[in-house]
């Protein structure tokens, strides 16, 4: 399957030199070291390993899974190693989403660059491909391909295609196979190679479905004019007034042929890549831009946080490591947390305070976070510390924090200005600021009962700290103790300009001693108790002061709580334990999917108003209600559930659900489909009444059907309501960790109406 990318990539002395296979050592941890053998493909889009050259090999990683490849002297792992193995012969592939880091040791530098440098090169190639180019050339396909030739020699018998439709979750009846089989067999050989097995895979993809929309608005069949697909794009696409102008980009961007482009006209193939493409995908577009407003105050915003950033795994036991940081704020994450312990020889660390987790250097945190905080987005980035240390590692880590990130920290008010309101995430771009306690300013006020309310804020620190904290879990007795809290650093409180820290006792208390520029934490729990007892207070804090809520500290295998109620209620900075997947981190992530995934997204108007009534459980939503339409129509090339059943083949169906609001919260779901994961067909139609749609969440989800037990999990794409595209449209599926699952998808049409009647709570 070399074909795949000949004339695409330049003849390279490195990947010449990986086809041909490097022994190297995999290392796991400083007593896990193993001799493997990597081998690059010839198709250059999978590495498989053996444990010798010539061994059995298995596939250990395709390249469309690699995000980057570090040098040696970058991974927390090998610097660790520096004194058994040279920093220089040692690297580490990153993989996207939350697979862990494979860290290798070469033989020689140069193995070791040869490695990298042609890593790189085939990395750069993936992520460059158009659309077009992934249809026609698809990395994917070559892994088919690899799959379904058994005895690997570059051509596959029927019985080897046969085999491989089961692995492609295809029940197909063998004589209809057979006959797509030979009509793909150019060259009656018997057997498919390159070019014959594209055209074997491109007639198992037909879409009568979509052949049938296209007939439908093609008068002849053939083509659809200028005329007809502008019909199309108003009537079903819901386009508008700019219909016009659209047909004819979306006619030059997806029609192949160049006769059809110059008569403006869409073939069936043009058609079919529209309605495949970014363009015909349910999340709109305009909303992958930059598209809100970002000059508003920062607690007119909700704010993508991390809950204990450093752990990739539980709270008791789990790793500590500076990955948490870089993955947390590669994926759009603004608001990381940062617990600080005094540490051996002075120097500060961060860990889960009183209990096993692993510790790490305050310094290597503070390095990592100043050089991965703007890489995805340039807007502000928020360190919540919370500071155990004595004075004196106080001090270091002022140290750190200035020296290391430099002209990135904010010290200064933006404008240099007494601030009379929270400064905008444009005035803060490229902007790190501290979040932590803060000491008292000579012209403010001692506020009234100061010592009983001192006594108050202490309680309430060790109430939290016991339920985010368990002290019975201590794994060691110095941690037992009761240590006297210590006394903020100066220098350390000056870091703090923004974001001061302040216990919560009670909205009034708040309105009459608290200044816009202080900010609560509040638990799950206690942030549940005060949306149920006083919603509309908790919205009307939100207006004014940040908030932020962390998950409970009985969380300790790292689950998440649900994000969406404390959203409803304005609370900008909801914690996430991100190396955690599931559906409250889909929810998450479909969120934050949008405003170019900046880490910032504007929340509606009515939670930003200071006079707001708004409820979150009594909901009366400012506009109408909405009705939404969704006919779930057909399913293309849907994974297997467990790829080690080869024989077993999915019976797909597909579930909608509705997160918002208390009343807006539901579910339907579609009958499944037996024995058909390749291209299964439901046309079913499920109805939905929504309240308050400007805090709606849409989640699709695609589940295996199992009569003896739960339906297993296939793939999910979740978005916000208002970013959700009308009309006939695909949905990408994405995997648990929230990664492609391409080519995998669902198409629907989606129709959504306004309520006549009032809506009512």
């Amino acid at each position: 399957m070399a074909y795949l990318l000949q004339g695409r990539l330049p003849v390279n002395q490195d990947l010449l030199l990986m086809q041909k296979g490097t022994l190297m050592r995999k290392v796991r941890s400083k007593s896990w070291k193993k001799l493997r053998f990597f081998r690059l493909q010839d198709d250059g889009m999978t590495v498989w390993h053996a444990r010798q050259a010539g061994g059995r090999a298995k596939p250990s990683f395709s390249i469309s899974d690699v995000d980057t490849v570090r040098e040696g002297h970058e991974s927390e792992l090998l610097r660790n190693l520096a004194e058994e193995f040279p920093l220089e012969q040692g690297f580490t592939i990153v993989f996207h989403g939350r697979r862990s880091n494979l860290d290798l040791v070469a033989n020689s530098v140069q193995e070791a660059q040869t490695w990298m440098h042609g890593l790189q090169l085939l990395v750069g190639f993936v992520t460059n491909m158009d659309q077009q180019e992934r249809l026609d050339q698809p990395g994917w396909l070559s892994d088919w391909f690899q799959r379904g030739d058994k005895n690997q020699d570059g051509r596959m018998s029927f019985g080897e295609v046969q085999r491989l439709l089961h692995l492609m979750n295809v029940e197909m009846d063998q004589e209809h196979a057979f006959q797509l089989f030979q009509t793909a067999d150019t060259s009656q050989s018997g057997t498919l190679e390159g070019e014959e097995f594209v055209e074997f895979y491109k007639s198992l993809t037909q879409r009568p479905e979509v052949q049938e929309l296209f007939e439908k608005f093609s008068s002849d069949g053939q083509k659809l004019t200028l005329l007809e697909f502008v019909d199309f794009l108003q009537e079903e696409q819901k386009e508008g007034e700019r219909a016009s102008d659209l047909a004819l980009e979306l006619i030059d961007r997806y029609e192949p042929s160049e006769s059809g482009k110059l008569r403006h006209v869409l073939s069936l193939d043009g058609f079919l890549g529209y309605l495949c493409s970014k363009d015909g995908d349910i999340f709109n577009p305009t909303c992958h831009s930059l598209y809100q407003d970002m000059t508003q105050p920062l607690n007119h915003y909700y704010i993508n946080s991390s809950h204990n950033t450093y752990l990739v795994g539980d709270q008791l036991c789990g790793q500590s490591s500076v990955e948490g940081y870089i993955r947390a704020l590669k994926r759009g994450c603004r608001c990381v947390e940062v617990d600080i312990w005094d540490g051996p020889s002075g120097e500060p660390i961060v860990y889960h305070g009183h209990t096993l987790t692993s510790r790490i250097p305050f310094k290597d945190v503070v390095a990592a976070i100043g050089q991965y905080a703007f890489q995805t987005s340039d807007y502000p980035v928020i360190l919540s510390l919370e500071n155990h240390c004595s004075w004196e590692q106080q001090e270091i880590i002022v140290r750190h924090l200035t020296e290391i990130l430099g002209d990135q920290l904010l010290m200064t008010a933006v404008d240099g200005q007494p601030p009379t309101q929270l400064p905008s995430p444009e005035d803060l771009r490229r902007k790190i600021l501290v979040k932590g306690k803060k000491l008292m300013l000579e012209e403010e006020e001692e506020e009234p009962e100061a010592e009983l309310e001192a006594e108050q804020e202490a309680k309430l620190d060790l109430e939290a700290q016991l339920e985010s904290e368990p002290q019975e879990l201590s794994p060691r007795s110095e941690d037992k103790k009761k240590k006297p809290k210590a006394i903020l650093c100066p220098a350390l409180s000056a870091l703090v300009v923004y974001l001061k820290a302040v216990t919560f006792y009670s909205f009034t208390h708040s309105r009459e001693h608290y200044h816009f520029y202080e900010t609560s934490s509040f638990s799950e729990t206690k942030a549940k108790s005060l949306i149920k007892e006083a919603g509309d207070e908790f919205v009307q804090h939100n207006t004014w002061q940040l908030s932020r809520v962390y998950p409970s500290g009985l969380r300790t295998d790292s689950s998440n709580y649900n994000p969406q109620e404390f959203w409803n209620a304005g609370c900008q900075m909801v914690a996430m334990n991100m190396q955690t997947a599931g559906l409250e981190m889909d929810l998450c992530d479909g969120l934050f999917r949008q405003n170019a995934g900046c880490g910032y997204v504007l929340k509606p108007d009515f939670l930003r108003d200071a006079q707001s009534s708004f409820h979150p459980e009594r909901p009366i939503s400012p506009f109408k209600a909405q009705t939404l339409i969704i006919q779930v129509i057909s399913g293309q090339q849907l994974p297997k559930v467990d790829n080690t059943k080869e024989q077993s083949i999915v019976d797909p169906l597909v579930r909608v659900e509705i997160f918002g609001v208390r009343p807006d919260i539901t579910r339907q779901e579609t009958s499944y489909v037996e024995n058909n994961g390749f291209n299964p067909y439901w046309g079913q139609t499920l109805c939905f009444r929504i309240l308050v749609p400007e805090l709606a969440l849409l989640r699709f989800v695609v589940k295996d059907y199992d009569w003896k037990s739960r339906n297993d999990f296939i793939g999910q794409y979740t978005l916000p309501w208002s970013c959700m595209q009308q009309g006939y449209r695909h949905i990408h599926l994405l995997s648990k960790d929230g990664l492609s699952l391409h080519p995998a998808s669902i198409f629907v049409h989606i129709c959504t109406q306004e309520v006549l009647e009032e809506a009512e709570s």
